[in-house]
């Protein structure tokens, strides 16, 4: 392990921690950025699940007060559903392709809602809420399931319900725990992480959760309008990121 990897690898976890716990959500999106062309995808793929749970485990009880597990247990069963879904439609499905329309439809949604001066919400009656919720759910496991793209559903639909910032963070990061810790064991049960793997989560690992933990410190200052800004702002990136890796490959 040279230490020009070693510096990607913390370096990396500790930027996209410091992100993850200010926004509740993205640690993959921007670790990608260092290490996408430096490790391969068999190791990439544990090392984003590791990292971005550890951040939600250890921040998650910034929102602890607004967890309420009645409004959050519709989007889990649906996850639950989902994931399986999503894992048993990947073999038949270009995942090129799926990312490419992935991201299309993140820039163009977020960048007419950073463009519009008021921001759409829906409001339903509860029965309703609970089956959209966990529709929503399914959607995201699904997603979760193809791509590992488990965020973007969840995060999107509580800001068109309109919840205050702490609800749709505790929400979105109970989502987040659960749906990645059945990623983990997944890997696991599939023997995905390697010894080698486990090296890099003791380099990463530190850096990760110091910084996960300052980003959540900076959260609590933001206000309801500044976090909504923040989330879309972040779901473009996401979208840019997704285009552009998929033209890549399409193009190679």
């Amino acid at each position: 392990m040279t230490a020009n990897l070693v510096f990607l690898v913390i370096g990396g976890s500790a930027i996209a921690g410091f992100v993850s716990g200010l926004a509740g959500f993205a640690f993959g999106l921007v670790a990608m950025v260092f290490w996408a062309w430096t490790l391969p995808p068999q190791m990439i793929g544990p090392m984003l699940v590791v990292g971005s749970l550890g951040g939600q485990v250890l921040t998650v009880g910034t929102v602890r007060r607004s967890i309420r597990v009645k409004l959050i247990a519709p989007m889990l069963a649906g996850g639950l559903i989902g994931v399986p879904i999503g894992a048993a439609l990947l073999p038949w499905l270009d995942p090129v392709v799926f990312r490419l329309g992935v991201g299309v439809l993140l820039i163009v949604y977020c960048g007419l809602m950073l463009l519009a001066a008021n921001l759409p919400t829906i409001t339903i009656s509860a029965t309703r809420s609970m089956l959209a919720d966990g529709g929503i759910g399914v959607i995201g496991g699904i997603l979760g399931g193809i791509a590992g793209l488990v965020g973007p559903a969840p995060t999107v639909w509580c800001m068109l319900r309109g919840y205050p910032k702490d609800s749709q963070r505790a929400i979105c990061q109970t989502f987040f725990i659960v749906m990645q810790t059945l990623t983990l064991v997944m890997y696991s049960v599939n023997g995905l992480i390697s010894a080698e793997t486990l090296m890099l989560f003791a380099w990463m690992m530190p850096s990760s959760l110091l910084f996960a933990w300052l980003g959540s410190r900076l959260y609590l200052r933001l206000s309801e309008h500044a976090f909504r800004r923040m989330l879309f702002v972040l779901l473009l990136a996401s979208g840019v990121a997704l285009l552009g890796s998929s033209l890549r490959h399409a193009l190679q």
